[in-house]
């Protein structure tokens, strides 16, 4: 396969997988396991795609954050909500630092670990689905600071690849009472600035193994990732709302059964 079609739909995967609780990282590195893309600046790009599909999520919610952005200097529900979301970044901003060696260069690289993550947090998903504590927050905008900095602690979960950010978030949300819908907004809006962290730190740390004939294929796998963002969080709220968490579970242990599977044959 070419190396712009593979990019192409790494960010295609990218877009779709980021912010469904199913792990896009974990998916990609399948992916690109199975594509036979050995290059280390592939792991890279699979980082640093991701900022395609925040993109698409700001693009979304322009709106509201713009209007958050403006009331800072005056609007008290403004700055809890700017605050909240800058405590559940914290952990993982500062496990993330600490860990980036390990993780790029074990857990990224070890596909049994992220099949046996999807498995296990398929699993955990549908039980916090249909046994998950009666909600009392309804508002991902105005949650409390220790709501946010547990929520954050449990994104931390999300550096082993295939745990996935969302489901994390989501998962501690439930846990923490937070509506469905709650839940999964919450983990939209901590997206924006874990993943524009992470996007920032890898490059900060592999932009020197980047050239142009390598970097025009990160072009299209983010513009790739920001279109299929477009279409996943426009429909991801209805979607959560009429048929829960459930068939994601489903299908994180769908592939990891799967790729465990070809592990062991091949």
């Amino acid at each position: 396969m070419p190396d712009w079609l593979a990019a192409i739909i790494l960010g295609l995967l990218e877009g779709l997988t980021e912010f469904i609780p199913v792990s896009s990282t974990g998916h990609l590195l399948l992916l690109r396991e199975a594509l036979g893309l050995t290059d280390e600046r592939w792991g890279s790009f699979v980082v640093m795609i991701q900022l395609g599909a925040i993109l698409a999520l700001i693009a979304l919610y322009f709106g509201r954050l713009w209007k958050v952005l403006i009331g800072l200097p005056t609007d008290p529900k403004a700055r809890h909500f700017a605050i909240s979301v800058l405590i559940a970044f914290i952990p993982s901003l500062f496990a993330g630092a600490f860990a980036y060696d390990f993780i790029k260069g074990y857990l990224f690289e070890t596909p049994q670990i992220i099949c046996i993550s999807l498995i296990v947090g398929g699993f955990i998903l549908m039980a916090l689905d249909r046994w998950a504590p009666m909600p009392t927050q309804f508002d991902a905008m105005q949650l409390t600071w220790k709501t946010s900095l547990l929520i954050g602690l449990f994104q931390c979960l999300a550096l082993v690849p295939g745990v996935s950010r969302s489901g994390s978030t989501i998962a501690g949300g439930l846990l923490l009472k937070l509506e469905k819908p709650a839940a999964a907004e919450f983990s939209f809006f901590l997206a924006i600035p874990t993943m524009v962290g992470a996007f920032t730190y890898d490059l900060i740390k592999s932009g020197s193994d980047m050239d142009l004939s390598f970097g025009w294929l990160i072009g299209l796998g983010f513009i790739s990732a920001f279109v299929a963002g477009l279409l996943v969080v426009r429909f991801l709220m209805k979607f959560v709302s009429d048929y829960g968490f459930t068939p994601f579970a489903i299908w994180r242990i769908v592939v990891g059964s799967v790729g465990l599977l070809a592990i062991w044959l091949y």
